[in-house]
């Protein structure tokens, strides 16, 4: 099924109406925007809304779903309306399993941050593992989210992009935070010196300076 040509009938269709977006959304019961997403094949109507689209334009199942106009008997047409609406179907099917994989991999990659950043303890590198992977799963999630919304490509590696930079935020905002207020090194540093009684270390924004490590004295500086 060709979502765009579905999409330029409807338009098409709608047009032979002579009625608006907003004429069509108040028929239906539905928001204008869904109608332009219809229209633009980013979204596909339900099935209800697909016989109500049928009965509306005069036109069959088979016809919207294969977005042309055709001259067909009554046996073919039932025919290829059965065929053509088990395809759809199995369409609708499939993308609800996508959007129901995508919920799960996005609380599971939640979840698996949240643990690292309260179970793990700073020092210990499986931390920052953790959360990276964690990140990742949330990230795969949102992907798969949006492609079963049939979002533009383009949009999609845009938002991918947002979100990568809006975990690494969160991340570094964390580690500063936990540094400044609760005097614990940062979890997320990407070098590590050792002197006598001093860690360094340093992160992409600013250094962590650990004086007398493990000790009752021990003291945490923030340096730029």
């Amino acid at each position: 099924m060709d979502q765009k040509k579905t999409g330029q009938f409807l338009k098409t269709l709608r047009k032979e109406k002579n009625i608006t977006q907003e004429n069509l959304a108040e028929t239906l019961n539905v928001s204008t925007r869904t109608i332009s997403r219809w229209e633009t094949g980013r979204n596909m109507p339900d099935i209800s809304l697909l016989v109500e689209l049928s009965e509306f334009y005069q036109v069959s199942i088979a016809e919207i779903i294969d977005g042309e106009r055709k001259s067909e008997d009554m046996g073919q047409e039932t025919k290829s309306t059965a065929v053509k609406m088990a395809e759809y179907s199995k369409n609708e099917l499939s993308r609800e399993r996508q959007k129901a994989v995508s919920v799960i991999l996005m609380v599971f990659g939640v979840f698996i941050m949240i643990s690292a950043f309260a179970a793990v303890p700073n020092e210990s590198s499986w931390g920052s593992i953790y959360a990276v992977v964690g990140g990742m799963t949330l990230i795969i999630g949102i992907y798969f989210m949006l492609k079963a919304a049939f979002t533009k490509r383009i949009l999609r590696i845009l938002s991918i992009a947002g979100c990568i930079i809006a975990l690494l935020g969160i991340f570094t905002m964390m580690d500063y935070i936990a540094a400044a207020q609760f005097h614990q090194v940062p979890r997320f540093s990407y070098e590590k010196s050792y002197g006598e009684d001093v860690v360094e270390h340093k992160t992409l924004f600013y250094t962590v300076i650990q004086r007398n490590p493990g000790t009752e004295n021990e003291k945490i500086e923030i340096t730029k």
